[in-house]
């Protein structure tokens, strides 16, 4: 008869029992040692029960990187029930499976802790491509998404939907999708009976399974909010457990007050802070991370729980719109039409998108490429100051920012209104290797899940991780492999609690990946992006094979991952 693992609420409940005894007799729960002690305690007790049974999967001779940063070690892994049982040299036990490692590394699945999901114009989503093989391939088993302040309002119906899953997925609530739901997409504050319906959507959000709020306040309605109005929300989120998550209101010229802000809404509400693709915009500040690392780190001496994460690539990927004032992209379509053909409002809109050029030390928009573009696919691939040239404009910036403009208005009148999917040249890549220098930065791919070959989108969302081990782990020596991997996996799930992922361990989840790292290969390549990456040989999600021998299985295993605090 085969056993059951005990269910991570079974195995926090015996924790949390003998840590109060131990409370009663010795104030022991105050030291973090001997927390740990009495967790490797029941964890060997839950490995022993484990076999006392035949198992579902045994790998053999892996060289584990377990996701804590520490030194690899050569290990047996025994998984049943969608858990690690066992580990040990030489196990001895009958499997339904078993897979020869062969010295290859055995690692923590990867927690993506920055995607987008969601259906869109642009973005099939996980719902209409559920095994989402351009992550499973670049060894992700964990996804969350909702970032930016772009989310499903209804968590619980989302969830719903959300059937027949290749890979984990959790989410965050988003505050643009909450406000816009309430207020529309107005430049104004919200009423106090706005402001509570915005509240009560968040809590039934927490209370559905979100993991946290997010902001995008660069973004469309949510740079028309307050700090405090993100204050009063997040601190419904806090209530739960969550993360706050931000795409902060600038990543240029205001990158200091935007870092400050992020922490004061964490520091307010009671909750850990995640600043999302942390990056500095602009050549004229090229070299100058290294500021903003440091600020971020005085505010962890001061006791904030504030990390970052960042994808490794120097271009980045948003929405056209973004060229435009914060204030002119109010409202809908037809509004921000409506001001681009108003002649004094388009003068206005035409001289601070020069003086934005200028702050980022851009001739031209050379910088910016078309990703996805309905209305005209030729432009895909091209950057705006080819796409004037092929409107036959000569090449001065009031064209192509009347360019800009044709294209705000054509995508919006094709349902996008923010005009089209780019791709930036933003960031340079010495700034990039600084912040994956930094310990507390997590890799992220800000990715989406799109139907294989179409458009030309950011190639992260094919090989972002790979790309850090071939690259920045095994090319240019940024940081060990077990760092890297330690920035994919434990890292990740402590800031989202995901307290049973993210280490290769006894009672764990087994959701784990199996690889050769002088094999590992980003494919992908901002000119031809539709690649899979190379080199995750095996990924096992809760316990399935849902690739083996580099491939995709028919196996759906994946879940919908809750916060602790979620019923």
């Amino acid at each position: 008869m085969r056993h059951e693992i005990p269910n991570n609420a079974c195995f926090n409940q015996a924790f949390n029992t003998k840590l109060d005894l131990s409370h009663e007799e010795g104030n022991i729960v105050q030291n973090p040692f001997h927390r740990l002690q009495l967790l490797s305690l029941l964890l060997v007790l839950v490995s022993e029960i484990a076999f006392s049974a035949d198992i579902d999967l045994l790998i053999r001779d892996a060289r584990v990187v377990d996701g804590t940063g520490s030194p690899w070690f050569v290990s047996d892994v025994a998984i049943d029930d969608g858990r690690i049982v066992g580990m040990a040299v030489n196990l001895a036990a009958d499997a339904d499976q078993e897979i020869d490692a062969a010295g290859r590394v055995l690692a923590p699945g990867f927690i993506d802790v920055h995607t987008h999901v969601e259906s869109s114009a642009n973005n099939e989503g996980l719902e209409r491509l559920p095994r989402a093989d351009n992550y499973l391939l670049d060894g992700v088993t964990t996804i969350i998404t909702g970032n930016c302040g772009s989310s499903e309002v209804d968590i619980g119906a989302y969830q719903d939907r959300l059937t027949d899953l290749g890979i984990n997925v959790a989410t965050l609530v988003g505050h643009n999708a909450i406000r816009s739901t309430v207020i529309g997409l107005d430049n104004r504050a919200p009423t106090t009976g706005e402001l509570r319906e915005m509240q009560r959507l968040v809590d039934k959000a927490m209370q559905d399974g979100a993991v946290g709020l997010s902001t995008g306040l660069l973004y469309v309605p949510g740079t028309y909010a307050t700090t405090q109005e993100v204050v009063d929300l997040a601190k419904v989120a806090a209530q739960y457990g969550g993360v706050y998550a931000s795409h902060m209101r600038e990543q240029g010229a205001k990158l200091h007050e935007s870092i400050n802000e992020a922490v004061q809404i964490g520091r307010e509400a009671k909750m850990p802070v995640q600043i999302s693709h942390l990056k500095v915009k602009g050549r004229t500040r090229w070299g100058t991370i290294g500021d903003a690392l440091e600020l971020i780190e005085s505010h962890r001496r001061a006791g904030v729980d504030v990390v970052v994460d960042a994808y490794p690539y120097e271009r980045a990927s948003t929405n056209l719109g973004v060229n435009l004032p914060r204030w002119a992209v109010a409202g809908g379509s037809a509004d921000i039409a409506a001001r681009i053909d108003d002649p004094e409002t388009n003068e206005r809109m035409v001289n601070e998108m020069k003086d934005m050029l200028v702050d980022g030390g851009y001739p031209d928009y050379s910088f910016a490429t078309v990703a996805q573009f309905g209305p005209e696919p030729a432009y895909i691939g091209r950057t705006i100051s080819e796409i004037n040239r092929t409107l036959e404009r000569s090449a001065t910036t009031d064209n192509e920012i009347r360019t800009i403009f044709d294209l705000m208005i054509d995508g919006g009148a094709a349902g996008n209104i923010q005009g089209a999917s780019m791709v930036y040249h933003y960031m340079s890549m010495d700034d990039v290797d600084t912040i994956f220098r930094y310990p507390n930065a997590a890799v992220a791919s800000d990715g989406s899940i799109i139907a294989h070959g179409k458009g030309q989108p950011h190639p992260r969302s094919y090989g972002t991780n790979a790309k850090v081990l071939s690259d920045f782990v095994r090319e240019r020596n940024v940081m060990t492999l077990e760092d890297a991997v330690r920035r994919m996996t434990s890292l990740p799930a402590r800031t989202f609690s995901f307290h049973d992922r993210g280490i290769v361990r006894p009672g764990f989840v087994a959701d784990l990946i199996l690889f050769d790292p002088d094999k590992v290969a980003d494919k992908a390549t901002f000119t031809d992006p539709h690649q899979y990456s190379e080199g995750f040989d095996y990924v096992i999600v809760n316990g399935v094979v849902a690739v083996a021998n580099g491939t995709p299985t028919d196996e759906r295993a994946g879940m919908f991952v809750k916060h602790s605090g979620a019923m």
